[in-house]
């Protein structure tokens, strides 16, 4: 058994402006807290607008240089940036989970080789980013497209998978020859704060730049920004709407990847010990504690199979989900990430029993209940991998986005009824479909309203793939063309 050695001294972490590390102009600083424990282990700058003055200079400087250099060498820089998470992976992995809770062998083993990947996928379609079309238009004139990149590019990322998000936002659009200013929640700043440290050393100074702070103070100041030429947020729909609403006087380009409310529907000709593993411990369970945007949250079950699929899936929780030191690599899943999520959470148990629910699995929350001869985790955020079954999907608890280790499961008898369960609800992030007849899967592909489907599996990431939503899950991708403007030129030669 492989245990890492938690920080137990509080660290300072600084902002990444302009090449150098910097605390806030004000010198506030603001707690970080381990969900594990409950307790202090960090402090990150407090910033204010003078802060957001200051970092929107630095790229704005930065980016005349760098959106001129040739994409061969700005792909260059973003190769040297993959290669650095081999040296650099184990510690940022142990900061992402001390920081969220994400469990240090998903942070890992997981995590950081999706992070090179990253990396090195935006230095390979550099070049993308300046190619256009050629068209005829007469004898003697022509017209053609050039693409250029948008200026300073704003990253806010969420508290749940800071690392991933900050690669995404970030490797692209610096590829396509933008700078870029890196926002993380106040909630996990620690992981992006030491990740641009890290990337200080390889990019030129102010093409990339980190700062923290409350999303209602300098987030806002950032986004309504004059200087700011695109925004890319994952994160609540309720983040996205402020977000709209400060640009309404200063459009800009906005990606907003949100939540979901994802179906992970098991039909009866299913590979049934493999569903009842891909609807739980990868479904959802084992995914951060099930705060992923695309976690499985809504299970369908075809009802001539429901009995025997629950036997199976509270199986696999009980023998693969093993809840313990977030830092132990035989733990697999880890506790909540902050208090008022663990508040959320556990308030949703209660509604979806209070709604008619049957507790089918779990329910249990604290420390001190699930870990009882581990007294250093008493006051941490933990709830046990919870399954309620509801026989409608009108309840609020299958409606409303959770965001923890908690799925519904939720009968259907046809094809037709499934279809029409998955696709009601607000959002269309993800989805799952576990059927062995190609026919039907290829039907439900085509008729589920979701950004992104699987087939037989789950939550498996494919960074050469765009990813995004539909409805409420927002729009647009983080992708390389996404970080360019088009320009049409029209020549007349005759």
């Amino acid at each position: 058994m492989i245990i890492l050695t938690i920080i137990n001294e509080v660290k300072h972490y600084q902002n990444l402006i302009a090449g150098k590390l910097a605390p806030s102009s004000s010198g506030k600083t603001m707690e970080s807290i381990d969900p594990a424990t409950g307790q202090v282990w960090a402090q990150i700058p407090l910033c204010t607008t003078e802060d957001v003055e200051t970092v929107v200079e630095s790229a704005r400087k930065a980016f005349p240089s760098w959106a001129a250099l040739p994409a061969t060498e700005r792909a260059d820089y973003l190769r040297r940036i993959g290669d650095s998470l081999t040296e650099h992976g184990q510690e940022l992995s142990a900061l992402e989970t001390q920081d969220n809770g994400w469990v240090i062998r998903e942070s890992s083993y997981g995590l950081i080789p999706v992070l090179k990947q990253i990396w090195y996928d935006a230095a390979g379609q550099a070049s993308i980013a300046s190619r256009g079309e050629t068209t005829p238009l007469g004898p003697t004139s022509f017209g053609y497209t050039i693409r250029e990149p948008l200026g300073v590019v704003l990253g806010i990322i969420p508290w749940n998978a800071p690392l991933f998000t900050f690669s995404l936002k970030a490797a692209y659009a610096l590829a396509a020859g933008n700078t870029v200013i890196i926002k993380p929640s106040e909630l996990a700043a620690i992981g992006s704060l030491r990740f641009g440290e890290m990337l200080a050393e390889i990019l030129p100074p102010g093409v990339l730049n980190v700062i923290s702070g409350l999303g209602s103070e300098i987030g806002d100041a950032l986004v309504g920004h004059k200087g700011v030429n695109r925004v890319s947020l994952t994160g609540s729909g309720r983040t996205a709407r402020s977000i709209v609403q400060s640009t309404v006087r200063d459009p800009k380009p906005l990606t907003l990847e949100l939540g979901g409310k994802s179906p992970n529907i098991v039909f009866e000709d299913a590979d049934l010990d493999k569903a009842a593993e891909g609807v739980t411990t990868n479904g959802i369970f084992t995914g951060n504690a099930g705060q992923i945007c695309v976690g499985g949250s809504r299970i369908l079950i075809q009802r001539s199979i429901l009995d025997e699929m629950l036997v199976r899936m509270k199986e696999k929780i009980a023998s693969e989900v093993q809840l313990g030191p977030t830092m132990d690599f035989m733990t697999s899943m880890g506790p909540i990430a902050n208090v008022q999520q663990y508040e959320r959470v556990c308030a949703y148990i209660d509604l979806g029993l209070e709604e008619g629910g049957k507790l089918v699995y779990g329910g249990r929350r604290g420390g001190e209940n699930l870990l009882p001869d581990q007294p250093e985790f008493a006051q941490g955020y933990w709830v046990e991998p919870t399954l309620i079954q509801m026989e409608k999907n009108t309840a609020r608890i299958c409606q409303e986005e959770i965001f923890g280790p908690v799925a519904v499961v939720i009968p259907f008898d046809t094809e037709e009824e499934a279809l029409e369960i998955a696709n009601d609800t607000s959002y269309g992030l993800a989805a799952g479909v576990w059927t062995t007849n190609l026919a039907r899967a290829q039907r439900m592909v085509q008729r589920i309203e979701a950004g992104n489907v699987w087939v037989n599996t789950y939550r498996r990431v494919g960074v050469e793939l765009p990813f995004g939503g539909f409805k409420d899950s927002g729009f647009g991708k983080d992708s390389i063309l996404e970080s360019t403007r088009e320009k049409t030129v029209m020549i007349e030669i005759g």
